[in-house]
């Protein structure tokens, strides 16, 4: 039998490091979006977004 470890080396560099912060957006956006849509955010979200944008004078 070959041997493993090499192989379970790999797996735990995987899990262990970091992912870009594109790919975690990426993740969590379906799960955002499914939130918003069960709990009906959107007005929520607006309003945030628009208290957000006064607060930056845009």
């Amino acid at each position: 039998m070959a041997p493993t470890a090499p192989r379970r080396d790999i797996l735990l560099r995987r899990r262990t490091g970091r992912r870009h912060p594109l790919v975690a957006t990426l993740m969590a956006l379906p799960l955002a979006a499914l939130l918003l849509l069960v709990f009906d955010g959107w007005e929520t979200v607006a309003t945030q977004a628009s208290s957000v944008g006064a607060m930056l004078g845009r």
